[in-house]
Formats: structure tokens, sequence, C-alpha cells
């Protein structure tokens, strides 16, 4: 089948290309073909071949990062549809829009306040492991501006969480805040040198606190308890990106008058 001239009017619904062309017809229905993700699809909401409406599964990816397990995604969708999708079709949606949402969004620059918090919690891998979630948040915003697993809290791991948060704000902080751990203590300072400070709150003491990242924590470890464990570093890797994408862009916080940290930071 031959390929038809590009149709600028379209990009690919799959990884945004305005490298689209025409595909010729199915069933009356004009199909596209992009050429830099090679895939074929039509101009409406549904993906190719899928027969479920696009509202389904968006609806089924924002409740899994509201909180809710496959199963009651399941059984809510059959209640007000009628159609109950197996939980292997659910986790394919949930893996393959939390990628596309990733790669939409990891270019975006916020315009994030120059003081940010540092911290970190524990999580379960499969039960028998536990490893640690180092993030990095801003505290005008609340934007999440980095968060990375690490197997063990090193300067390693604490300085890798900091250059992923400056290349995300494009710039360094005036003020970082941390608790007492040590790997902070050069992590800080082999990135931003001397020009940022690094404040370590002390609970109880007064004065500047890490409150809003340990809050962060707190609604974090609220949804991740739904899983009770992750089978895997690579499943907790894409959930906590994706993680990350819904609660800077999705997730209204009744501090910020029910907006975004994404709308408050510009985006």
């Amino acid at each position: 089948m031959s390929v038809n001239n590009q149709d600028s009017n379209l990009v690919c619904k799959y990884c945004g290309s305005e490298a689209v062309s025409k595909f010729g017809t199915y069933k009356g229905t004009q199909r596209y073909w992009c050429k830099s993700c090679k895939r074929k699809f039509k101009a409406d909401d549904n993906p190719f071949h899928m027969k479920v409406p696009a509202n389904y599964v968006s609806r089924a990816v924002a409740e899994f990062y509201m909180g809710n397990s496959v199963n009651d995604i399941r059984e809510t969708l059959y209640q007000e549809t009628g159609y109950r999708p197996s939980k292997s079709i659910i986790w394919k949606w949930i893996t393959k829009y939390t990628d596309l949402a990733i790669e939409h969004f990891k270019d975006f620059h916020p315009k994030v306040g120059s003081v940010w918090t540092a911290d970190e919690t524990m999580v379960d891998l499969d039960r028998q492991l536990k490893v640690w979630v180092y993030n990095v948040i801003d505290e005008r915003t609340r934007y999440l501006l980095a968060s990375r697993i690490a197997l063990s809290r090193t300067t390693h791991h604490a300085q890798m969480v900091m250059k992923e948060a400056q290349r995300r704000a494009g710039k360094a902080p005036t003020q970082v805040l941390t608790d007492a751990n040590r790997s902070y203590d050069d992590g800080i300072e082999l990135v931003f040198g001397a020009d940022t400070e690094h404040v370590k709150t002390k609970p109880f003491a007064g004065g500047a606190t890490t409150q809003r990242i340990e809050r962060y924590h707190g609604t974090f470890k609220d949804r991740v308890k739904v899983m009770r464990a992750f089978k895997d570093i690579e499943t907790l890797m894409q959930f906590n990106d994706g993680w990350l994408v819904y609660y800077n862009y999705f997730k209204p916080h009744q501090a910020l008058n029910n907006r975004t940290p994404a709308e408050d930071a510009g985006n």
C-alpha cells in the first residue's frame, strides 16, 4: 500500500510527531502513518484497533494514580458502563499511557522558587527488600522536581537527585533544606557549589522545616500501601515516574487553591 502526501493538520497520537502521512482508508475511515514511531492510527479518540472508548482508558489510569486498586477499577467500570476488562488489560493501559505521559512531560521546565526541600522515604520491594526514594520539592509551588530510587542512602544518590532537580528547574536554588542525613552534605556541594546554602533542619526546633516534603511523603505512602509491595525495581521506577507526572500535573492541592503544582509553576 502506498503512502499518500503528508497531512500537516495532524500529529501522531502515540508520540506527538508531525511527520504524519495518510495511509489509505479502512471501512471508510482515513488511516495515518507516523514516520517517527512507525505506527498506524486513526484520527479519532480511540487508539488504532482499540474498540474501548478513550474515556474508559483515561478514567482507569487516573483512578490508578488516585489510589484505587486494579480490582476496584474493574468493578467501577463494570458498574458504570457494563464493561469489565481483565486485570491484564488494565495494566496494559496503565503501562502504555504512563510511558507516554512521562515522555510528554520530561522536558517541561517549571518556574519554581529558590528554596527546595529534599528528603527520602522507604518503600517495600517484593516484601523482602526495602529501597529508598529520594525526592526534591520546591517550597513555593510544591512542584516535585526530582525523584530517584536508591538501594542505599549515599552521596551518589543525593548528588544524582540534585542534578535532576537542577536540570528540570533550569537553575540552582539559593537554599536546600534537608534533615540530618549525611548523604546530602557532599551531594549538594558537588552539584551546586558554595552558592547554595545547605540548611539542616531539626525536629521541634522551630525555624525552617522539611514539613512540605514530609507531607508529600504521606500522600505518596497512602498511594503505595494499596499496592502492598512492588514485584521488582523496574515496576517501582515506572510507577514513581508516572506518579511524579500525576502529582505535578493532575492532582489539585488545597494549599494551592485547588491548583496543581504545574499550574502554580506556570506550566
